[in-house]
């Protein structure tokens, strides 16, 4: 026998019930919908967040989600070029590629990083299909540049391995492994960002995320109180062609662009570290980073309602 002064010494906490009441008009707009996150950055490196954002992922799609992650791997493709005292060089923020290199890039992605994120996933049951863009010739890619070597540009997503997927129930972790059109051409080093915008588009998704270590888009990142909250395509067109962004935000911005150009809904920008970024952004009011949205996008919700459930719903 438990005592109530025992078990809740602090009275009832009506915060929590107020968060998930809070929560359901977001969760009956998202349910039965796709969404791709790219994951990346601090929060994918550090093991205690990477376990905390994959339950978090595990929690969307047990109310009705459709999750498809996309994920690189910069940190750990470094480390072990390292290791096997290989020299790493970047050019224009883009990392030189060679034929010995690119086995490395593969054997990371997809032999450690991808396997690492979906063992974190299968933690709470058979969900998650890891997967590199070689497989069902997922994502076909061609050299960007000789100069950058086996780096990849995204000719085109073949979705159907991932519609595949969802259709039956499991979170597809897709590695940004591409692989030539051509037999014998070979893999490609290709940019997760760029991954996840295509993909976006390619699967019809509702909408991208990306998770980064910054807490979203800045007018002006050295003062952090210009932290945009919600940003117009037309807007973040107009910063990206007049160059008003960091290096590193342009491929996620790019991607973003093609992503609702497309016909997605919305993209959002978060930082991976935050805890629960994900659900706080999907599922609150306020939300956590920066949400961009089309020109015609000053509505809160799309009135569509995917999935058998989600069509009982008004």
């Amino acid at each position: 026998m438990n005592y109530d002064k025992d078990s809740r010494p602090n009275g009832v906490d009506t915060i929590t019930g107020e968060v998930l009441a809070e929560a359901m008009p977001w969760i009956k707009n998202i349910t039965g919908k796709t969404i791709v996150i790219k994951y990346g950055g601090s929060a994918m490196v550090d093991e205690q967040l990477r376990a905390e954002v994959m339950a978090d992922i595990v929690l969307l799609k047990i109310i009705g989600v459709n999750p498809v992650i996309v994920h690189g791997g910069g940190l750990a493709i470094s480390e072990a070029m390292k290791r096997f005292d290989m020299p790493v060089k970047f050019i224009d923020g883009q990392r030189v590629t060679t034929d010995a290199a690119m086995k490395v890039v593969r054997s990371v992605l997809a032999g450690q990083v991808n396997q690492e994120l979906v063992e974190a996933m299968n933690e709470h049951g058979r969900v998650a299909v890891g997967l590199s863009g070689a497989d069902g010739a997922t994502i076909i890619a061609e050299q960007a540049s000789e100069q950058l070597g086996r780096v990849g540009r995204v000719v085109r997503i073949n979705s159907q391995l991932l519609e595949d997927l969802v259709s039956a129930n499991y979170i597809p972790v897709l590695a940004s492994v591409g692989i030539g059109e051509e037999p014998g051409s070979g893999f490609f080093n290709v940019n997760a960002d760029v991954v996840a915008g295509h993909v976006a588009a390619a699967i019809g998704a509702h909408k991208v995320f990306f998770l980064t270590d910054v807490d979203g888009l800045y007018r002006d990142f050295d003062d952090k109180s210009t932290l945009i909250s919600r940003i117009s395509l037309d807007e973040v067109r107009e910063m990206v062609d007049k160059k008003q962004v960091s290096t590193g935000m342009i491929p996620k911005l790019r991607s973003c662009i093609r992503a609702l150009d497309a016909g997605v809904h919305r993209a959002h920008i978060l930082n991976g570290t935050t805890p629960h970024a994900l659900l706080l952004e999907m599922l609150t009011d306020k939300g956590v980073g920066t949400m961009i949205v089309p020109p015609d996008g000053d509505a809160a919700f799309d009135s569509t309602r995917e999935g058998s459930f989600a069509s009982k719903l008004v």
